[in-house]
């Protein structure tokens, strides 16, 4: 490997940082913090918050009467929050400002009598939580001829579908428009975000390459490739990428530049 460029912007996006902040909000007053679904879809940062004492739950019957719950990022489908209120619990919701949104979206067009196509992963947390919502539905479920609004997972890729959140559109871009021959993502696995960015670089024709950790990331041989670039999803750890770029450069004898410099 000649060259180790470092492609912006990468990690963490707002909707992400603001989730963290309020878990961590809520672990300062008191031990235990319960959390329905994963608050992000990163294990570095699961496992941290598992640590300080989040537990995190799939349903809210795991959540013991008086507690608090918080909802992750993903948000959750009005059924849920009204299951919660039912159950004595305190809510604190994480949801992502954008997925916020796209429920308000689904709601104003219930309310003109008009249903709204969801277009995504209906197994995903996002998407299950929007067709929660009184009028939404799959696209296939849309009858010939029939009004709908549309409203999209955020994740998904950018080139295909208007209406993603903006980091994942400015993050996408920036991967498919890199020059050199190469690129690593660093993520989780079961990250939407992440895999996307991985398959946009393959879309661009680049090598690419998807690791979670620095380890994985240093055990992948480069040295057939001339110009990596490195970037990591909206829910990875700016730690986790500085790790993996330093046992790069360490590897490979090299001082990572900035996609800036390029110009």
């Amino acid at each position: 490997m000649e060259r180790l460029v470092l492609i912006s912007p990468r990690g963490f996006c707002a909707g992400v940082e603001r989730a963290i902040k309020i878990v961590h909000r809520e672990l300062a007053k008191r031990d235990r913090v319960y959390c329905l679904h994963e608050i992000v879809h990163n294990d570095s940062v699961i496992e941290d918050l598992r640590r300080k004492g989040v537990c995190f739950v799939d349903a809210l019957s795991s959540v013991p009467p008086g507690c608090t719950v918080v909802f992750s990022a993903h948000g959750v489908a009005p059924q849920i929050r009204e299951q919660a209120l039912e159950m004595g619990l305190e809510c604190v919701d994480a949801t992502c400002p954008f997925v916020a949104m796209a429920h308000e979206t689904i709601r104003r067009n219930a309310a003109q009598g008009m249903r709204t196509a969801v277009f995504g992963d209906p197994r995903h947390v996002e998407v299950a939580g929007y067709l929660g919502e009184r009028g939404a539905c799959l696209p296939e479920d849309v009858k010939a001829g029939e009004k709908v609004g549309r409203v999209v997972q955020t994740t998904l890729d950018s080139s295909v579908y208007g209406g993603v959140c903006t980091a994942t559109r400015d993050r996408q871009r920036a991967v498919g428009g890199f020059g050199g021959d190469a690129v690593l993502v660093l993520g989780g696995k079961r990250s939407s975000n992440t895999r996307k960015l991985f398959e946009k670089a393959r879309s661009a024709g680049k090598r690419s390459w998807l690791a979670d950790s620095a380890a994985e990331a240093a055990s992948i041989d480069f040295s057939q490739v001339s110009t990596l670039g490195v970037t990591s999803g909206a829910s990875t750890p700016d730690s986790v990428f500085r790790e993996a770029v330093a046992a790069l450069e360490r590897k490979y004898g090299l001082k990572a530049v900035e996609m800036e410099a390029e110009t």
